[in-house]
Order: structure tokens, then C-alpha cells, then sequence
């Protein structure tokens, strides 16, 4: 076992405090990362403060992570020391199921292996990236290409994927409408990579206080949804709607949005169930989904389509020591637009 310097959440209701942690040896098939950077997530805070159920206190989160490989174990093929890599939201699944054979397994039937608060497959509570170095098997690690700065490509890992995966798979690009809600962490890359993909861009934001940065991060259009009128005046007008934002929301006054065959996904995650009257989907066949992150081949494909268009977070970098004061400012969506620790000041 290593010992390494983490930031933990002793209790649901306790700041995070410094710590260490146990990280296994390298096995055969293990890659060891010195971590660089660790985004801040809202799912980070969500957890850490049992608003998605019981976790097992100390817990280190943090999912989105890049660094250096370090070490790597001797049967490894993918990658090697010096490697620039990053690890997201899962670091193993089963590996039998059809979801997993069939290269989902972010969907694997029997529950991915989360990167923190997960029960890894050696019976261990996995522990995430707030903390200086981290073991995972090679196949659930990612090449980061040089094209990408680290810090802003930690973001990547997470909230790049989870709006990268949507956009593909409901075929956002040339002729498609496609209206993003929440301009945040989720929704600035949302943005920035439907465009990227040709689609005719639409924010709906709370307010109009961040439409300059909006239409600069690629969108040709940006409404303030707390005036009523923008329902009316968009009605029935989207291919696709992506919600990145986690509270609860009129999803019928959203629906309302969709053109036909249209599609509203939520990617975003409130602790809340949200309320909808099927009736509203009738109405031009509307289709309400849901989404979660990418596979290790399509998380691979997403880093790979940012490299090539320019496409990172807008990041504000953050000593470790800070962290508690970045939860608070990411509740009050005082961020532009993803919080991200510098590991090495953990050491």
C-alpha cells in the first residue's frame, strides 16, 4: 500500500479536511497517476453531503482527474510513464455483462465502479482525485493530448463527457436547433461543443448576466427564462434540449420547447424528483430522456474532437486549502466556470 495526501469530507455535515489515504500497489494491469489537477464537481458536493444517499465517511471525491503515469504494472500495454492521462468517473466495471461487451460500461449492468464512494472490485471503498496520486487499471484510463491544457482538460473528464455523450447521440450538428439550460460547468462546454459541431446554438439561463459570455462561447442565441415570454416565443422550436442544471424545474414548460420528434435530455442531477404530466409529451411526440457520462472508447472520441476544435473548460485554478470556500461559491453559482485544484498543493 502507498500512502498519499488527500482533501476529505470527515462527515456529511464537517468541512473537508487534509488527510492521507491508502492507495493499493500496482498490480499487473494498474496504472499509478501523479494527479496534476482535480475538478471540482457539483456530484463532488451532492455526495460528500448525503444529499444522493448513505456514503462511507472519510470520503475523497473528485472525478475529474489528469495527470502523469507514474508507474505502470508489468502486463500494461496502454500506457506508459510520462504519459499525459486522465481518469474520470469510473475506474472498472464487471466486464461480463452485454452492456460491457458491448463497450458500455457506463452502463454496466451491475453498476460501474465509481471513481470515489464506490466498493472497487478488491472489496475497497475507492477514493477519488482530491488527493496526489491514484491506482486505476489501464482500461479505464484516458490519453490526454498535448493540445489541451492540464488544468482545463480535468473538467473534461466529467462534464465534458456527460454533455459530449448526449449531443453525439441524439446527432446535435449542421441543420439541428439545440438549446442548452444553465450556463455552468455542464452547460458553458455543452455549448461550446454543440457548436463546435455545427449546431444553431440557444442558452436559456435565469438571467441575461452572462450572455456575453454565452454568444462568445459559440451560441447565436441566449434568453432569460425567468421572463415568461421566452416559452412563448420558443415554443415548439428545438431539436434537442440539453439540461445541465441540478434543480428541480417546469420540465412541461421546458418539453413545450421541442419541435417534433424533439428531444429534452437531463443531464443535470437535482436531489429531487422531478414532476412531469406525460400529457406534454404527446404534444409533437416529445421525448424526455436521460443521460449519463460516456464509455472509455467515447470519453477517448470527446477528448479527442476537443483536441482538434480548440474545445477546454474555462477553469479557475485553487490551492487545496480553498476547497471548502469553492463548494460554497459552486452553491451559489459564483464560478466561471469550473473550479480546479492544484494537487501539488496537497503535498
Amino acid at each position: 500500500m502507498r500512502t498519499v495526501n488527500a482533501y476529505a469530507a470527515p462527515s456529511a455535515t464537517e468541512p473537508l479536511v487534509p488527510t492521507t489515504i491508502e492507495r493499493r500497489d500496482v498490480g499487473p494491469h494498474d496504472v499509478l497517476i501523479e494527479i496534476a489537477y482535480a475538478g471540482i464537481c457539483h456530484s463532488d458536493i451532492h455526495t460528500v453531503r448525503g444529499d444522493w444517499g448513505d456514503i462511507t465517511y472519510p470520503q475523497v471525491v473528485g472525478h475529474e482527474i489528469v495527470g502523469t503515469v507514474a508507474e505502470v504494472g508489468s502486463e500494461v500495454t496502454l500506457h506508459s510513464v510520462g504519459d499525459r492521462v486522465g481518469v474520470g468517473c469510473m475506474v472498472n466495471s464487471c466486464r461480463e455483462c452485454v452492456n460491457c461487451k458491448a463497450g458500455m460500461e457506463n452502463y454496466c449492468l451491475k453498476g460501474n465502479i465509481q471513481t470515489y464512494n464506490g466498493i472497487d472490485r478488491d472489496g475497497t471503498v475507492t477514493q477519488g482525485g482530491y488527493s496526489t496520486h491514484v491506482v486505476v487499471v489501464e482500461d479505464f484510463v484516458l490519453r490526454v493530448p498535448e493540445a489541451i491544457p492540464y488544468e482545463t482538460a480535468a473538467p473534461l473528464l466529467c462534464a465534458g463527457i456527460t454533455t459530449y455523450s448526449p449531443l453525439a447521440h441524439w446527432n446535435a450538428g449542421p441543420g439541428k436547433k439545440v438549446a442548452v439550460v444553465g450556463l455552468g460547468g455542464l452547460g458553458h462546454l455543452a455549448v461550446r461543443i454543440a457548436a463546435a459541431m455545427g449546431a444553431e446554438v440557444t442558452v436559456l439561463s435565469q438571467s441575461l448576466k452572462k450572455q456575453e459570455d454565452g454568444l462568445r462561447l459559440g451560441a447565436s442565441h441566449y434568453y432569460a427564462t425567468s421572463d415568461p415570454a421566452t416559452f412563448d416565443e420558443l415554443a415548439n422550436s428545438f431539436d434537442l434540449v440539453i439540461n445541465t442544471v441540478s434543480a428541480v424545474l417546469d420540465l412541461d414548460a421546458y418539453l413545450g420547447l421541442l419541435a417534433l420528434d424533439g428531444t429534452m435530455v437531463n443531464v443535470g442531477a437535482p436531489g429531487e424528483p422531478l414532476p412531469l404530466h406525460v400529457f406534454t409529451l404527446f404534444g409533437n411526440r416529445r421525448s424526455f430522456a436521460g443521460s449519463g457520462i460516456g464509455s472509455i472508447a467515447e470519453t477517448q472520441e470527446m477528448l479527442d474532437f476537443c483536441a482538434e476544435n480548440g474545445i477546454s473548460a474555462e477553469v479557475e485554478v485553487i490551492a487545496a486549502d480553498q476547497i471548502n470556500e469553492a463548494y460554497e461559491r459552486v452553491l451559489a453559482s459564483d464560478v466561471r466556470y469550473r473550479f480546479v485544484i492544484d494537487t501539488a498543493t496537497l503535498a
